[in-house]
């Protein structure tokens, strides 16, 4: 493994953690929107990770031979954003310019199905995963800096 694998792994987490902070966060940000460009209320989104099968190598240390050098290592990666359309709960509201107009529904809102207690914790999960991957990234840097100071 080379010197840097443990900070390329790391990194492959955090901007994974980066990107699922921000859908969550317009997940929060669009809890009461009832009407979309798209018609409808904002349905929320998640983001699902895959670990990385082939890494492909964004970057080689020049101090470690080629044929002992395994890569930057593996990480993860974030396979896809998808929409979750289930529906969402229903408030009657005949006088709401987004309540529903002729049916068995007639007078009801359908507001999104973002639940904000289930969004905090996984903002929460996001936020100390990131916090991890950094951890991570500096106990690299201070045990690369450790063995520079024995050379000395």
């Amino acid at each position: 493994m080379g010197l840097f694998s443990a900070i390329n792994i790391a990194s492959t987490g955090l901007s994974a953690e980066r990107l699922r902070t921000d859908v969550i966060s317009n997940n929060i940000a669009n809890a009461s929107t009832t009407r979309t460009q798209d018609g409808g209320p904002f349905k929320r989104s998640r983001v699902i990770f895959q670990p990385v099968a082939d890494a492909n190598p964004t970057f080689r240390t020049p101090y470690l031979p080629s044929n002992l050098d395994n890569g930057p290592g593996k990480g993860v990666k974030v396979r896809e954003i998808v929409v979750d359309t289930s529906e969402g709960k229903l408030i009657y509201d005949p006088d709401h310019p987004d309540a529903i107009k002729t049916g068995p529904r007639a007078g009801y809102v359908e507001y999104p199905n973002v639940n904000i207690v289930n969004e905090m914790v996984d903002l929460i999960s996001a936020s100390r995963a990131y916090e991890a991957n950094t951890t991570v990234i500096e106990g690299s840097k201070d045990m690369f800096n450790s063995a520079l100071e024995i050379g000395r």
